[in-house]
């Protein structure tokens, strides 16, 4: 484990870079919607930094990152409909006492400063008990604030992968987790040369560039040492052993007579190999996500394949049990296919109680700095996930709008739930000024859609 203070990282630490760099460029060029008089402006800034917690202090002076198959102990936050991806924010208000102590113990803690264990729970259907799941995310304690009842509000942001071995409660009531460090692998890029001459349709009809011996040629080349092979393996061990030795060898000379460069190993076409290049995918990954979603853009990342798998598996607006099942794929080049394919299957939101249709994928609508979705906290410190939508139907309002602890500065909430199951689905935002677009939208729990 490498431990650094914050002084020393201000300006060399390359992962902070890669985390933030996308972000802090989106909110330098475009981090204001403005209506077509330029009257009315949303800052999408605003909600990200989470004024609802009030003042908060930046506590963070140093940062642990652990090598991957580390087994360390960390105080453990189980917490329902949030799944915590490496580089997402979670905001926390913390009430319970032997929670507020875990906070504590983490902010003190010398192995590994600063630092808490998530993972999500949910409630197994088949016999209604809760259940873990069995990855989660490191979370850094970046901003930390007491308030005068003895609470804290809290915000982190996630860093590493783990595995969960085991959980407990110490004496003192504080939930702990002994959890082993991912060993995330690297972006994989196919070399050109694994193509080959031949790898291509194209090369095959016309032949090989470089030596000028078709494609058909140089498989019957190759085919006729396969066969010499065969006949030598199939000889006698009685006959004449240097006669075979010589045979092998004139066999292996024509087998490689052509450069490796010049023949594709396995004759595939190019995009078979492009379908497990994560450089590749990144940039379909990042050219849909433009396409169906806009903003923020994810262009600066492209060229950085496993943090833009984890940024939009921790922004595609999708249920809560798909996000887990994008948090425990391994391999960045299999979690950016399944994101592919998200991407091109959203359509229909739907309510996960009764399957009616809330909204389509065109309803959705960029209200903050970090997308379409995104984490915050009530009052009473549960965590929501939260898809912003400009039209939703089939909901019902429920009392009148309040303005107290809104998530989205300017605008004022009234709780919502589905006009035929009544379950709660989220809210309503509506503007506390004329000035304001949009006049309103809908904030969708991520935990209630299927």
């Amino acid at each position: 484990m490498d431990l650094e203070d914050q002084d020393l990282l201000l300006e060399d630490d390359e992962v902070e870079q890669d985390y933030t760099y996308f972000l802090r460029q989106y909110l330098e060029e475009e981090d204001r919607l403005e209506d077509d008089d330029g009257d009315g402006v949303v800052h999408l800034a605003e909600p990200s930094l989470h004024t609802y917690l009030g003042e908060i202090e930046d506590t963070r002076h140093r940062t642990a990152f652990l090598d991957g198959d580390s087994v360390v102990n960390l105080p453990l936050f189980r917490l329902q409909g949030v799944v915590l991806f490496p580089g997402a924010t979670l905001p926390l208000r913390v009430i319970e006492p032997h929670m507020v102590a875990a906070v504590e113990r983490a902010l003190s803690q010398v192995d590994v400063p600063y630092t808490i264990g998530v993972i999500r729970i949910h409630r197994d259907t088949a016999n209604w008990r809760m259940k873990s799941a069995s990855i989660g995310t490191t979370a850094e304690i970046r901003q930390y604030g007491r308030l005068q009842d003895g609470s804290l509000n809290v915000v982190t942001r996630g860093q590493q992968r783990f595995r969960l071995r085991r959980c407990w409660n110490d004496a003192d009531g504080v939930p702990y987790g002994e959890i082993e460090i991912i060993e995330e692998g690297l972006p994989l890029k196919t070399p050109r040369d694994v193509f080959g001459e031949l790898g291509s349709s194209s090369a095959r009809s016309s032949g090989d560039k470089v030596t000028g011996k078709s494609y058909q040629e140089i498989r019957s080349n190759l085919n006729e040492a396969e066969a010499k092979d065969s006949r030598i393996a199939s000889c006698s061990t009685s006959g004449n052993q240097s006669g075979i030795g010589e045979e092998l060898n004139d066999s292996f000379e024509n087998r490689y007579a052509y450069p490796s460069n010049k023949i594709s190993t396995a004759f595939w076409p190019h995009w078979v190999y492009r379908m497990f290049d994560s450089h590749s995918l990144a940039q379909r990954a990042a050219d849909m996500w433009r396409k169906i979603i806009g903003v923020p853009s994810m262009d600066n990342l492209v060229k950085k394949p496993d943090i833009l798998s984890f940024y939009i598996a921790s922004k595609i607006p999708v249920s809560e049990s798909t996000r887990q099942e994008l948090l425990d794929i391994n391999g960045i080049a299999y979690r950016l296919r399944k994101e592919i394919e998200l991407l091109e299957s959203i359509d229909i939101i739907r309510c996960k109680s009764c399957q009616t249709i809330i909204a389509k994928r065109s309803d959705m609508l960029v209200m903050s700095s970090e997308g379409p979705l995104g984490a915050y906290v009530n009052p009473g410190g549960y965590v929501h996930e939260i898809m912003t939508l400009h039209k939703a139907n089939g909901l019902d309002l429920v009392g009148p709008p309040a303005t107290e602890y809104s998530w989205f500065p300017g605008y004022a909430w009234t709780i919502t739930r589905c006009a035929s199951c009544r379950t709660q689905m989220g809210w309503l935002f509506t503007a506390t000024t004329k000035k304001l677009k949009p006049r309103s939208f809908w904030g969708i729990r991520s935990c209630q859609v299927a």
